[in-house]
């Protein structure tokens, strides 16, 4: 069973494509589906295939929207057209419309056509990823992003600097080792008498003088 690989890219963004392989007997239902889903489109919208030539002209069509009148007989429904009914160029080129509304298109390549298929993953998939998509819908001009909640600064806690300073780097004097105060003073003493002495040296010399 022949599977074609189609390259998808973006009419207004050509540095975003993606490399879709669906079996030949799959419907452009398919392919439709499978577009927005790696692109991260909703795919609910209308959409449109045109098969076109080299230069991007518009032929068929084949939609999803609800046909009537002259549309039944010249328009094709996508959940009933295989895509093997369609291709007839090995280097097929599909102008895609998709919501006529926001009118996103795409110009889709028939790059390669595979004889087999891999038993071992369904189709349709994609086999290659460039860039990331846009934002189907983008936030409006002016538009108020959302913003974390309200910080309430009436029920934060209050912390109380001169506390916590003292906390991390005062010493409270129950916290002093027993003793250590005894050799504090004693300390202290040592060093008032032996600056006595060299006051006492300091007048016999004068006096010896």
């Amino acid at each position: 069973m022949a599977v074609y690989k189609f390259r998808i890219t973006f009419e207004d963004y050509d540095d975003v494509s993606r490399d879709i392989e669906i079996k030949a007997t799959q419907t452009f239902e398919d392919l439709h589906y499978a577009i927005h889903s790696y692109i991260g489109f909703d795919a609910s919208k209308p959409a449109s295939f045109f098969m076109s030539d080299d230069y991007w002209k518009k032929g068929k069509e084949i939609s999803n929207r609800d046909l009537k009148g002259e549309d039944k007989v010249n328009v094709s429904s996508m959940k009933n057209a295989r895509l093997c009914d369609y291709i007839i160029d090995p280097h097929q080129k599909i102008y895609y419309l998709f919501d006529l509304q926001d009118k996103w298109t795409f110009r889709i390549e028939l790059i390669k056509i595979l004889t087999t298929e891999d038993n071992s993953t369904p189709y349709p998939k994609c086999v290659r990823t460039v860039g990331e998509a846009p934002k189907q819908y983008p936030p409006a001009p002016g538009a108020v992003l959302p913003q974390p909640e309200d910080f309430d600064e009436t029920t934060a806690p209050v912390l109380d600097v001169e506390e916590e300073v003292e906390v991390e780097t005062g010493v409270d004097d129950d916290d002093i080792p027993a003793g250590v105060e005894e050799i504090k003073e004693e300390g202290e003493a040592e060093i008032d008498s032996e600056m006595d002495e060299i006051v006492d040296d300091d007048a016999k010399d004068e006096d010896e003088v």
